[in-house]
């Protein structure tokens, strides 16, 4: 778990990142503390401000490199993800930076595929979905943002791998869970908050 001022060093070093990005400035980075040393999962997601409006969501889902190195690899790829047109530099100041850190994803087994919904908490689990070549994450604030239920957070989940919405009854879907400790700046270039998905926060 970071502390809050990890966190708001991760946003602030993401902001960073991405600005360097496009604006193409290269600047020396130098390591920014003990807690990037490991290897995690993160996810850097970008909204429109003050509608909050999705402008783009980019992430390592497992732990295959630094955490550092995986804030910049995932703040660099999402001014371009391929789902809308690539960050300009106008928009730096009209949007607001959030990190998901995750967990070590967990393979969830269940006897029969209907136990899946009684596996996972709504608001503490992100899913992985994967059959075969095909493959689909959704972040834990996800179903809470979109008042989901279980099984329908299932189904999107199966739906954002290019499966079927009844994927998850395949007895060949693997289907994992993960957690997520979320920052996010309160405005651009704003103090950084973490949320809690039960409403709390610091």
């Amino acid at each position: 778990m970071l502390s809050l001022a990890d966190g708001t060093t991760a946003v602030q070093f993401a902001r960073q990142i991405l600005e360097e990005y496009v604006k193409r400035e290269k600047k020396l980075l130098k390591s920014i503390g003990k807690s990037f040393q490991q290897k995690q999962g993160v996810f850097v997601t970008l909204h429109t401000f003050p509608n909050h409006e999705l402008r783009g969501c980019i992430g390592i889902p497992l732990p295959v490199m630094t955490l550092q190195d995986a804030i910049i690899e995932s703040a660099q790829s999402v001014t371009r993800d391929p789902r809308f047109p690539p960050l300009t530099e106008t928009e730096l100041d009209q949007i607001v930076v959030e990190l998901t850190v995750l967990t070590k994803p967990e393979i969830i087994t269940v006897k029969q595929p209907q136990d899946y919904p009684l596996h996972i908490e709504l608001g503490r689990d992100g899913l992985i979905v994967e059959q075969s070549f095909y493959k689909g994450l959704l972040l834990p604030q996800v179903p809470i943002e979109q008042e989901w239920d279980k099984e329908e957070y299932l189904s999107h989940t199966c739906m954002k791998a290019g499966l079927l919405p009844d994927a998850w009854f395949d007895k060949n879907t693997k289907i994992s869970k993960f957690q997520g400790q979320i920052f996010t700046e309160t405005k651009p270039y704003g103090p950084i908050k973490e949320i809690h998905l039960d409403g709390s926060h610091n």
